[in-house]
């Protein structure tokens, strides 16, 4: 039996801080990614100006992080095969925790681009902020794009410079965005128009995963 009274139980029983680090990251393990998941995420933790926990789904081709003197920013993600990430010289990108970005999806910074909390962008959707080039003799002018907390953008959509996106907003597979989006509704269509609305008490348990 281990002798409490010298101290030496209490140095080597974990305190309650850790005991509640030790759970979370169990209860992590148990419903997220496997932790080779995240040894993945920690080969690409060097492109990032900060981190918090990156993880990388099995698969290929590998998720591809270029940051061209820029600064990328994200909280707790998941990354999957084939996804892109790209802040050029003076570009901002910054992910919230939550957030993932699926097969093939492409973030495209010259300037800023926000993507907020516990966002779903999906297969090939592209966001950028920038035409990457000129045309003709007018310059090339970048403008910020900002998505809200919880927006789901469909595969294969692209949201071009200067969009805002509103918190619960849904993108529809394949839509072009070129307009700000209002929280809480649905858009669709080339341009991406309202189409309907979110409904809060849906949305409400989904977040807390609640069974419909």
């Amino acid at each position: 039996m281990l002798d409490t009274s010298s101290g030496l139980g209490a140095a080597i029983t974990p305190s309650l801080p850790t005991r509640g680090l030790l759970t979370r990251i169990a209860a992590r393990l148990q419903h997220g990614p496997p932790l080779t998941g995240y040894l993945r995420g920690l080969l690409l933790r060097r492109h990032f100006t900060s981190a918090g926990l990156i993880a990388v789904e099995r698969g290929g081709p590998a998720p591809q992080v270029k940051n061209e003197q820029g600064q990328i920013h994200v909280g707790n993600i998941l990354l999957y095969p084939g996804t892109r990430l790209w802040a050029h010289k003076g570009g901002v990108l910054r992910i919230g925790k939550g957030t993932y970005l699926n097969r093939g999806a492409e973030v495209i910074a010259w300037e800023r681009i926000e993507i907020g909390k516990d966002c779903m962008i999906g297969w090939d959707a592209l966001i950028m902020d920038t035409d990457l080039h000129p045309v003709g003799n007018r310059p090339l002018r970048n403008k910020p794009v900002v998505l809200g907390d919880h927006v789901w953008v469909g595969c294969r959509s692209i949201v071009l410079k200067g969009v805002t996106i509103g918190e619960h907003a849904i993108v529809s597979a394949g839509a072009i965005v070129t307009r700000d989006v209002p929280a809480w509704t649905v858009v669709a269509g080339h341009p991406a128009q309202v189409v309907g609305e979110v409904d809060p008490d849906a949305a409400a348990r989904a977040i807390r995963g609640d069974a419909p």
